[in-house]
């Protein structure tokens, strides 16, 4: 089977976005009944209108920042941070000075999360205990004699 690569970025965005979106394009990546990705660039002063979907999503930034609104909530974003987006809650996007790129993960249906069968469904049941770690700090090379409450966990 051939590596399959998709494009997206700068020369492959087109508009995007709900109705009523302004400085917004975007490339979705992939689409299928499990859902859905798809990168997201804000000119200054774009923005996402408010609006609800059926699907819970990750609205996850990578580059600029601006600001979001989850329901009643008004948060500032940045690269490197996620919000969720909840299914059937009204939620937008916007930037004032800056722009922002970010990618959409949008899962098919309300709720997706789940766990999987093994030692994590055991614990969250209760019917296991987890046991403590036991480790202890590496000696970083300095004298034996400094303070051993710091260092690289062995």
């Amino acid at each position: 089977m051939p590596i399959e690569i998709r494009r997206f970025g700068v020369g492959h965005r087109r508009p995007d976005g709900p109705v009523g979106s302004v400085g917004l394009t975007g490339q979705v990546i992939h689409s299928d009944g499990r859902g859905l990705v798809s990168e997201l660039a804000f000119t200054r002063a774009a923005r996402i209108e408010p609006h609800a979907n059926p699907n819970t999503t990750w609205f996850v930034v990578i580059e600029g920042g601006g600001w979001v609104g989850v329901g009643d909530e008004r948060a500032r974003v940045a690269a490197g941070e996620a919000v969720l987006w909840p299914a059937d809650v009204t939620h937008a996007a916007w930037t004032e000075h800056s722009e922002m790129r970010a990618f959409v993960i949008e899962f098919a249906g309300p709720d997706d999360r789940m766990v999987v069968d093994g030692q994590a469904l055991a614990l969250v049941a209760g019917e296991a205990a987890a046991l403590p770690g036991d480790g202890h700090l590496a000696d970083d090379g300095r004298s034996s004699a400094r303070d051993r409450s710091s260092g690289e966990p062995a």
